[in-house]
């Protein structure tokens, strides 16, 4: 099964969609060909929510066995993590009319259908990927989907979880759901704003993730060299840029310069630690000759 964007043309295979989430240009991952003519009505007729989870994902994950899948869905769709062994219950009204109900998960939000199965088809993707690095889940809510994803991601191995949220734009109740996560590799953080603000936030920061990255290696480096000295003169940058932008761009920019506020502090203090670790090193190889 191969998944192409809705953006472009763009294929790939179903464990690298589902490990990627978003495709390279900004698409949404959709199988390339749907399935036709291979589910009817018969194979999933009067059969509980699991058996049709089953037969329907067997068609779009091929690459899962079928133990291995029903597996993960009888662990996400448990009696632990719903209140009904129905899963989602169908009502009927009237002889036309019915009622699905969806608000039988850990946090009563229909978020918890996808959510409490997707953390176990991450980490599958992962392992059949090979992929061995940490997955950081960087999302911002307007209320239910940030407590379905931290409940979903709760002391998930492998993985961590970031949930933004709006602090006067979300009901107390969820704001309380959310503060009061367990889980040793979740985190909460109320910002001032609405959600769009809250993912521009998101969008302007983990695009320069990169130059986060080159700062850490490089100052921890020094560092271990015996040169704090010169770290901390990078931290001072740091400040200098931040102040910079407060001051003098905030005012003419508004929030679009609050969002680009980090990256900028982050260069201006790999301009101080580039130069300084190439020195040192180049210090360290004479030394070494």
């Amino acid at each position: 099964m191969n998944y192409t964007s809705t953006r472009g043309t763009v294929a790939v295979n179903e464990t690298y969609a589902l490990l990627h989430g978003l495709a390279e240009d900004g698409g949404l991952y959709v199988p390339a060909l749907f399935p036709t003519n291979c589910l009817s009505y018969n194979d999933i007729k009067d059969k509980p929510y699991q058996e049709v989870a089953a037969v329907v994902l067997a068609k779009l994950f091929p690459c899962f066995s079928e133990a291995h899948l029903k597996e993960m869905i009888n662990s996400a769709y448990s009696d632990i993590n719903f209140s009904t062994r129905d899963i989602a219950p169908l009502h009927s009204l009237l002889e036309k009319v019915s009622v699905l109900e969806l608000f039988h998960g850990r946090t009563q939000a229909f978020k918890d259908m996808a959510l409490s199965l997707f953390p176990y088809l991450l980490v599958a993707a992962k392992e059949a990927e090979g992929e061995d690095k940490e997955v950081l889940i960087l999302t911002a809510t307007s209320g239910d989907t940030g407590k379905a994803a931290l409940e979903g991601f709760k002391d998930v191995p492998g993985t961590h979880i970031q949930v933004f949220y709006p602090t006067d734009g979300v009901s107390p109740m969820q704001a309380e759901q959310m503060q009061k996560q367990e889980g040793a590799n979740v985190n909460v953080t109320a910002i001032h704003g609405n959600f769009d603000d809250a993912q521009q936030f998101l969008i302007c920061n983990s695009i320069f993730y990169f130059v986060l990255g080159i700062l850490f290696v490089s100052r921890n480096t020094i560092q271990g060299l015996g040169k704090s000295a010169l770290t901390m003169l990078a931290g001072g940058a740091e400040l200098v840029a931040r102040a910079f932008v407060a001051f003098a761009l905030v005012g003419k920019f508004g929030y679009n310069a609050i969002c680009f506020a980090n990256p900028i502090a982050w260069f201006a203090a790999i301009i101080i630690l580039i130069p300084t670790l190439v020195i040192l090193m180049n210090k360290l190889k004479k030394e070494h000759n």
